[in-house]
């Protein structure tokens, strides 16, 4: 019976788990709706299924970070519920650098340290261009650009991003002007000896 259980928990996980995925948060694509997201949240209580938490918890944070709550003490609510989901899916299965990212947002967004998570989201492995650059956004806009080891870390995203200057030159140089001041001492000092031309039109802003 335990075994024709988890079988049809098994099959069950795999027709209501989220298309979407934690690096998926941080493209144009948007997050399924909230009244979807009511079978998986269920059975994310239940299941140990790495991939059924982790797009769960990534169309949760998704959610708050694209269509937040008016209300203020809503968003604060809903921002913790995502990061549950999230610590969840990452206590199941850690190797998720986009996942671990998602939790730094959502604790950037809350007005905790996103320090740890994303020191993580940089040792759990590689991931794409543009849950690179999201990362150089969360770094440079808040406490961590201040942290040496991310700084250390950080320098290659953005070594990624000038790979694709063509495409980032613009976002790198709105997430410059939006940047903290130990954010644009990151982007200039990694810049100045990757790009020295693309230093000297940042430093116009």
């Amino acid at each position: 019976m335990l075994l024709f259980f988890y079988a049809g928990l098994g099959f069950y996980g795999d027709l209501v788990r989220p298309n979407f995925r934690a690096s998926d948060l941080f493209s144009v694509e948007l997050p399924p709706q909230q009244a979807n997201l009511a079978a998986s949240g269920f059975l994310s209580s239940l299941s140990w299924d790495g991939d059924l938490l982790a797009n769960y918890a990534a169309a949760r944070a998704a959610d708050i970070l694209h269509r937040p709550a008016i209300d203020a003490s809503a968003r604060t609510r809903e921002n913790k519920q995502a990061q549950a989901a999230v610590i969840t899916a990452l206590q199941v299965s850690p190797i998720r650098p986009a996942l671990w990212l998602a939790l730094g947002t959502l604790k950037v967004q809350s007005g905790d340290s996103a320090i740890p998570a994303l020191k993580m989201s940089y040792l759990t492995g590689a991931v794409p261009i543009d849950v690179a650059f999201s990362r150089i956004q969360t770094v440079t806009s808040g406490a961590a650009a201040s942290d040496e080891e991310i700084k250390l870390l950080a320098q290659s995203d953005i070594r990624a991003a000038l790979a694709n200057r063509s495409r980032y030159e613009p976002l790198l140089i709105a997430a410059y002007v939006q940047a903290t001041p130990q954010g644009k001492q990151l982007l200039l000092e990694t810049t100045q000896v990757t790009d020295p031309k693309f230093n000297e039109i940042m430093r116009r802003y």
